[in-house]
C-alpha cells in the first residue's frame, strides 16, 4: 500500500470497548430488573452490524445528497431507537435499534458587490439535516447477546 491511511484518532482499546461493553450489558439487566414482572421479555440483542458497503454507500449518498440540498455534510449522528410494538415489525417490535442521521451545516451563498463570485458562509455548529433519510436495519445480533 503506497499511502496507508492515518490511524483515526477516536481508537479505543480493546480492553475499554470491553469495559463499555460490560456496562451497557449490566445497565440493561438493571433496568430490566426495574421492570414489571408481568410482561414477559424478549432478550435483546445488544450489538448491530452493518456491511462496509452499505456504509459507504450510505455515506456516498449523504454527500451527494446533501450537496444538492445546499449542505455541507460533516458526520453521521447515531441515534438508539426502539421498535414499536405492532405486527409490522414482527421479531423487531419493542427491540433496541440503532439509525444514523448525517449532520452538516447549511451552505449559503451570497453575491458580493466588489468580488463577482460566491462565497460560502456556514453557521459555526453541524446539526441532523432533515431533508435526508436517516439509515436503519442493519443486522442485529441474534440472542443470545454477543460479548465483545
Amino acid at each position: 500500500m503506497k499511502n496507508p491511511p492515518a490511524k483515526p484518532s477516536q481508537l479505543i482499546t480493546r480492553e475499554f470497548a470491553q469495559v463499555l461493553n460490560v456496562n451497557y450489558n449490566k445497565k440493561k439487566a438493571d433496568l430490566k430488573i426495574g421492570k414489571s414482572a408481568k410482561k414477559e421479555e424478549k432478550e435483546e440483542a445488544n450489538a448491530i452490524w452493518y456491511s462496509i458497503e452499505a456504509l459507504e454507500s450510505y455515506i456516498h449518498y449523504v454527500k451527494t445528497q446533501g450537496a444538492q440540498d445546499g449542505y455541507n455534510v460533516d458526520g453521521i449522528r447515531f441515534y438508539f431507537g426502539v421498535y414499536p410494538e405492532d405486527e409490522k415489525h414482527e421479531e423487531k417490535a419493542g427491540q433496541t435499534t440503532l439509525f444514523l442521521v448525517p449532520t452538516g451545516k447549511k451552505i449559503e451563498t451570497a453575491n458580493t458587490a466588489k468580488i463577482q463570485s460566491f462565497v460560502a458562509i456556514q453557521d459555526d455548529a453541524p446539526s441532523d439535516i432533515q431533508s435526508l433519510e436517516p439509515m436503519n436495519y442493519g443486522n442485529i445480533g441474534r440472542p443470545p447477546s454477543l460479548t465483545y
